[in-house]
């Protein structure tokens, strides 16, 4: 693997997580919005990731002459978008202007403690991958300059 590579890897990653923070931010805002049906009622979505092997991209690579594995990793893949199909929340409010004949209304199956702590860890995880392009970034300008002394 070479160490232009990680700048790659740690944009996938980048990538990945601010996809998450996305879903995440769409979650927490729709957490309260009220419908009549279990059809139209917002359901919290969760990104799927997989790991992008480097034999993938580039076969037979030759990384500091030695032959990259075929399980080295070469960053993230986002495999899509799924809904999550835990139960939805049925509330009784027969006054509300979305209720059912049945005067209850549905409410989306969010939990807005588990997707604040999602947002956290994505947000760590996002900061992590600035930091390695940092790190790569200062090792290639002193790679530089070891012939200039």
């Amino acid at each position: 693997m070479s160490l232009g590579s990680i700048f790659d890897i740690a944009g996938s990653g980048m990538t990945a997580q601010s996809l998450r923070l996305n879903t995440t931010a769409s979650n927490i805002a729709n957490a309260e919005t009220a419908s009549s049906s279990t059809d139209t009622t917002y359901r919290a979505r969760k990104p799927v990731f997989s790991a992008v092997q480097q034999s993938m991209l580039n076969p037979g690579q030759q990384g500091f002459g030695v032959e990259v594995q075929g399980d080295a990793g070469a960053g993230v893949r986002v495999d899509g978008i799924i809904e999550s199909d835990a139960e939805l929340q049925m509330r009784y409010e027969p006054q509300h202007p979305a209720a059912n004949e049945d005067g209850y209304v549905f409410y989306p199956n969010v939990n807005v403690v588990e997707e604040m702590a999602d947002m956290m860890s994505s947000s760590r995880s996002f900061q992590m991958n600035v930091d390695i392009m940092n790190t790569a970034k200062s090792m290639m300008q002193r790679i530089l300059t070891l012939g200039q002394q």
